[in-house]
């Protein structure tokens, strides 16, 4: 029997944050003009093979200016549509915790500090977490909430090495354990329709995901978007890319082998427009998620699952 979560058929990220700060909370992308080891040449030089040259913020602020500024510029532009008076302070672009730990204190302790600010979320890669950085987000932690999103993307170590990833599977469970030790929830980013993965593939991730002490996840569809090694790799050897009907069933099975009291942080994502290749159905958000919910309310994704 799947626990009730109001309007929803799964345990949205919007349900928890209303249940447990009373009010929803609009996310701020910053950017702490940070690189990557898979992009300096510390690992390789042209990043994951997905990877936009915005280092998957291609939304986040504009790096030139200060935090504090981002976030008033973030707060501006969530206002022009909604009446927003809580925030998530989202660091997402590139690797960001991948820098000296006195600039990462300085600019995490800016961020967390805003009034307007409830949680700090950064968004990392598992291999880039030394017990110092570790150290500093547990004092944050102490602060106000502080969550750590971590780009697993498959537990398949085959597809790993496809899309580059860099980083084993021992090294993810090592810092999801040190991050759990300091009371940090962690978010994993999982993608739906790499190269060479069918569904049974994708569902030995969530089940990987379910032994783990994750508190949320990140269901992102591929996309591929224009200037990617993925995008040329494409171009040369056409995959098959999901239709938006195998897309929903898909995700249906995802969440419904995945434990009750993990997070939904995402259910698609979105590439930008001017840099999609594929799947061209996914550049009207607003009609993709419209059709998903209608989807949640005609099956049951609860049935079936292999839990």
């Amino acid at each position: 029997m799947a626990l009730y979560w109001g309007e929803k058929r799964y345990y949205s990220l919007d349900y928890f944050l209303k249940q447990t700060y009373g009010e929803k909370l609009y996310k701020i992308s910053l950017n702490g003009g940070m690189t990557c080891p898979n992009r300096d040449g510390t690992l390789g030089e042209r990043g994951c093979i997905f990877c936009s040259r915005g280092g998957s913020g291609d939304f986040a602020a504009d790096v030139s200016l200060a935090i504090t500024e981002q976030i008033e510029e973030g707060k501006r532009l969530v206002r022009r549509k909604q009446a927003g008076n809580a925030y998530i302070a989202y660091f997402q672009a590139y690797t960001n915790t991948y820098a000296p730990l006195s600039y990462l204190k300085r600019i995490f302790t800016e961020a967390i500090i805003h009034p307007d600010i409830r949680i700090l979320s950064v968004a990392t890669r598992p291999d880039c977490l030394g017990r110092d950085v570790i150290g500093l987000l547990g004092e944050l932690n102490l602060i106000k909430p502080v969550w750590v999103e971590l780009g697993l993307q498959t537990m398949h170590d085959s597809t790993a090495r496809f899309i580059r990833r860099g980083y084993c599977l021992p090294v993810f469970e090592e810092a999801v354990a040190a991050l759990r030790a300091c009371g940090i929830p962690v978010i994993v980013h999982t993608i739906l329709g790499l190269p060479g993965e069918d569904e049974r593939m994708v569902l030995d991730t969530m089940h990987y995901l379910n032994r783990m002490d994750i508190q949320g996840v990140k269901l992102q569809l591929l996309h591929i978007l224009r200037d990617t090694d993925l995008d040329a790799y494409y171009r040369l050897h056409p995959f098959h890319i999901l239709s938006m009907e195998e897309y929903f069933s898909l995700l249906g099975r995802c969440i419904g082998n995945l434990r009750q009291d993990i997070v939904i942080h995402r259910l698609t994502g979105d590439g930008p427009k001017h840099l999609l290749t594929a799947p061209s159905w996914s550049a009207d958000k607003r009609f993709v998620l419209n059709q998903l919910n209608s989807y949640f309310k005609r099956h049951d994704i609860w049935q079936g699952k292999e839990l």
